[in-house]
């Protein structure tokens, strides 16, 4: 037996993919999500590998875990019972939030509710200026008090939420010491733990969440590591952070808020992972699963990132209308365009695809479990881009009649069209939603969607790839090994990592170089045993930035700093950053205003696991022979001709496919349409070029 495996499981909204490597190969399995039980399908997916890598479980030698539990449970309202102790006068910080509007002309605008009810925040008595000094002191004995009250309400979770908490956290650990005492088994979340920066709504809101799921992440992780124990696992687990980085079980528990985007931000690992590989400057992310698919810009081999993310936006995905949550992400858009994604018929007789998905109970009704809402699946199925007997490499044969039902009664006959064209309206709505997310991602990054080599991955991209770079304008995709499993994959070249905000307000003419290196030292040492638990003895990379601003402006941006220790002298060096940066976002920049630095960045992390280089000279090109051929709709004849059909496992590297075309492997099937053909790269990657 082989020893040493590595795995990665990532849990979808309708699949649960896991990967695993061992002796130099991989292998995978894509299992449906079992919601009510979600350990079901990881355990059923797990048995499902190691017996192919006829490998023991006492064999693996690490486990990544990237989940969507901490999401959904935001998402559904079904966290935990939550109460908010907050600086007396403030308890309607999280409900009165930034008093904007996101959608200005709507008259009846709903607001996302907070996730703790008005009865259930509670003033305390105690105030702290922005430096600091305490100028009410606790109110200990009224502390003590509210504790009786919530345990009166049998409060499973409480957040502890004072003014300026970030400048100075006494307050909230002694409050969070007395409830701590007198209510045992309740979670205690704290704001300056959880979000210690500036702006009390940001922070308010992130520690409620954080709170909100504490109980639901650490009863799902406490069982999942007795259940891989049972079965005879010994290897330590990890979770994949929102950040991109990994983290123990320990700390996970501690802020499982910083798992909401744990599952998306693997993929973009993956894709920056085949960028590295493929020598690619400017890629496009595109990952397609079930639910949702995610659009991300790497540029430079690095994905971007972000200190702030929206999670349940109540307004199809319109920014502002969700709950904000301020803890390190990896920067991309996701919108509810997915393969199983309900197509409907709106009002003026437009055909509207998501943002809500069949998931995987019932799933699209071509799975036969009762679905009955059509969606995107049943449309690619219509259309000849999947094999209704080989799909999930024929462990589930998909009912095309089923399909066609739902299809011809929701979409084909209110629209009075051909049920292949009602199958293609749907196919071409969710791909333009998917190329105008992309573009509008681009330009709100001031960044070009064009020019760039577009990464597929995820259960159902690479079957819309091909129409997603006709839209784009680009030239060039790259279909990854494992492409169904990207996320999965992507767990296992994350690094062992942790990264920490600390708001500490500096103007540059007034710079203190002794402060800004003293609050550097406080957060290595506070992330230093976090990446050490998973890293050992390994060296470690730190990695800095500062959040700055011109004086008055409302909003900052992130400025890569040196590692080393700062000077007196640096703050023309800072101010120079400062101004490049704010000219590669405005192409602009504003003479004789004074620059100030808001937050400052730590990323503390364990060398990145590498993939497999490629062979030393480039593949022979050749052309393979199809394994058979079947009926695929032609969106530009609008008639279905027979297109050759070609198996994944048996091409090589140097095969050159001319399109239209489809390659089929176990967890998806690319479709290379007629504007493009397909070679393997010397990785077994598929690569399509437009002609």
């Amino acid at each position: 037996m082989e020893q040493g495996g590595r795995l990665g499981v990532d849990i979808g909204g309708t699949f649960t993919d896991v990967a695993l490597e061992v002796g130099g190969r991989r292998y995978s399995a894509k299992i449906l999500t079992t919601p009510e039980a979600p350990e079901r399908a990881v355990l059923e997916a797990i048995h499902t590998v190691l017996h192919e890598a006829v490998l023991a479980p006492a064999g693996l030698s690490i486990i990544i875990h990237g989940t969507t539990l901490a999401t959904n449970a935001i998402i559904e309202r079904k966290g935990a019972k939550t109460a908010l102790v907050t600086t007396e006068g403030f308890r309607d910080t999280i409900e009165i939030r930034h008093e904007n509007r996101f959608e200005q002309y709507d008259v009846n605008i709903d607001l996302p509710p907070p996730l703790v009810p008005r009865r259930l925040r509670l003033p305390a008595r105690e105030r702290i200026d922005a430096h600091g000094r305490i100028l009410v002191p606790l109110d200990e004995a009224a502390i003590a008090v509210l504790a009786e009250r919530l345990t009166a309400e049998h409060v499973e979770s409480v957040a502890i939420g004072f003014l300026h908490s970030f400048t100075n956290p006494a307050h909230e650990r002694r409050a969070g010491e007395i409830l701590a005492a007198r209510l045992p088994g309740v979670a205690i979340t704290l704001s300056s733990d959880v979000s210690p920066e500036m702006r009390e709504y940001e922070r308010f809101s992130t520690a409620c969440a954080n709170a909100y799921v504490q109980p639901l992440i650490g009863r799902y992780l406490a069982a999942l590591e007795a259940m891989l124990r049972r079965e005879g696992v010994l290897c330590p687990l990890f979770l994949m952070l929102s950040g991109g980085g990994l983290t123990a079980v320990e700390t996970a528990i501690r802020f499982p808020v910083r798992l909401v985007e744990s599952g998306p931000a693997g993929g973009a690992i993956f894709a920056s992972e085949i960028a590295r590989q493929c020598k690619l400057d400017k890629v496009l992310s595109y990952d397609m699963g079930g639910t949702t698919a995610k659009i991300c810009l790497i540029d430079e081999l690095k994905p971007q990132t972000s200190r702030a993310f929206e999670v349940a936006r109540v307004y199809r995905f319109k920014k502002g209308s969700g709950i904000p949550l301020r803890i390190p992400v990896i920067e991309m858009v996701e919108i509810g365009a997915g393969g199983g994604s309900i197509a409907r018929v709106d009002r003026l007789k437009r055909i509207t695809v998501g943002p809500d998905s069949a998931g995987a109970d019932p799933g699209p009704a071509c799975y036969g479990r009762g679905g009955t809402a059509p969606t995107v699946t049943d449309a690619d199925l219509l259309l000849g881009r999947i094999d209704p007997a080989g799909f999930s490499g024929g462990r589930m044969v998909l009912d095309r009649a089923a399909a066609e039902a739902v299809l011809r009664r929701e979409v084909a006959e209110p629209l009075d069209l051909a049920i292949e064209i009602a199958a293609l309206g749907v196919s071409e709505i969710v791909d333009e939603n998917m190329a105008n997310a992309a573009r509008v991602h681009a330009i709100e990054s001031g960044k070009d969607a064009r020019g760039r080599t577009l990464v597929a991955f995820g259960g159902a991209a690479p079957l819309h790839a091909a129409r997603m770079a006709e839209k784009l304008g680009l030239d060039r995709v790259v279909v990854p090994s494992y492409a169904g499993v990207g996320s999965a994959v992507g767990f296992l070249r994350a690094p062992i990592a942790y990264e920490i905000v600390r708001s500490a307000l500096q103007r540059l003419d007034q710079f203190d170089a002794a402060a800004a290196n003293a609050l550097y030292a406080a957060m290595r040492t506070e992330a230093e045993p976090i990446v050490r638990r998973g890293a050992g003895d390994q060296p470690l990379t730190e990695t800095r930035s500062a959040f700055m601003r011109y004086r008055g402006q409302g909003h900052e941006i992130a400025v890569p700093l040196p590692t080393r220790a700062l000077r007196d002298g640096d703050a023309a060096f800072l101010y120079a950053a400062f101004e490049d940066e704010y000219r590669r976002l405005y192409s602009r920049v504003i003479p004789g205003v004074e620059v100030e630095v808001l937050s400052w960045v730590m990323l503390l992390s364990a060398p990145r696991p590498t993939e497999t280089e490629a062979v030393a000279s480039p593949p022979e090109p050749y052309t393979p022979r199809p394994t058979r051929s079947r009926p695929v709709f032609e969106p530009e004849t609008g008639e279905f001709i027979e297109v050759a059909i070609h198996e994944r496992h048996d091409l090589l590297p140097g095969a050159f496919i001319r399109g239209p075309a489809v390659i089929v492997e176990d967890e998806t099937s690319t479709v290379v349409s007629h504007l493009f053909d397909a070679r393997i790269d010397a990785y077994g990657y598929i690569e399509l070029t437009r002609r």
